[in-house]
């Protein structure tokens, strides 16, 4: 039997990206995915052999990252804006969908829907994978998904048959009318 330690490099860049998602802040991405780690390492006794690891590792960076989102309501943050500032962009490329837009239709999704939209489209979960991550019903995911997905469209003024030249594979996952099995 293999020690499922050995498993958790495997799912670090997938880890990585969708706390990037959640947090839309690099460092704080960082500082999410090690403290999924050491929660994972110290607590790898409850990793059911045989189970989703890739599942179990971003449902507890999700609700690492929600803790500490509802503990840092009741703080003050970045009220001078120096945080904002250092928040880095990918710079615009040619084509229909450039980044900058597509990153300003992204924020203005509800948390919810970005989070499905990132576990479905972008990470490869099938519905029933994210809906477990989130634990809610396979239903709710699909809704969140298609709804985020029509809010971006409408956000971009975007028409359902209009061809969109995308930048990379994870906006690509992300706007992908495909359904995910």
């Amino acid at each position: 039997m293999s020690d499922p330690r050995d498993e958790l490099v495997d799912h670090l860049g997938a880890m990585r990206a969708f706390a990037i998602s959640l947090t839309r802040n690099t460092a704080m991405a960082d500082d999410l995915v090690q403290d999924t780690l050491v929660k994972a390492w110290t607590n790898i006794e409850k990793f059911e052999e045989g189970s989703n690891m890739r599942a179990w590792l971003f449902t507890i960076l999700r609700n690492t990252y929600y803790s500490l989102r509802r503990k840092r309501r009741r703080e003050v943050e970045d009220a001078d804006g120096v945080l904002s500032e250092q928040l880095s962009q990918k710079p615009d490329h040619d084509g229909r969908l450039n980044m900058r837009d597509f990153n300003a239709a992204f924020e203005q999704l509800n948390d919810e829907q970005r989070e499905a939209l990132v576990l479905v489209g972008a990470g490869g979960f099938s519905y029933e994978e994210a809906a477990e991550t989130c634990g809610v019903k396979v239903g709710t995911i699909k809704s969140r998904v298609n709804r985020g997905r029509a809010r971006l469209a409408e956000l971009m003024n975007l028409d359902e048959d209009e061809p969109m030249e995308l930048t990379d594979t994870v906006t690509a996952g992300i706007v992908s009318q495909q359904s995910v099995a």
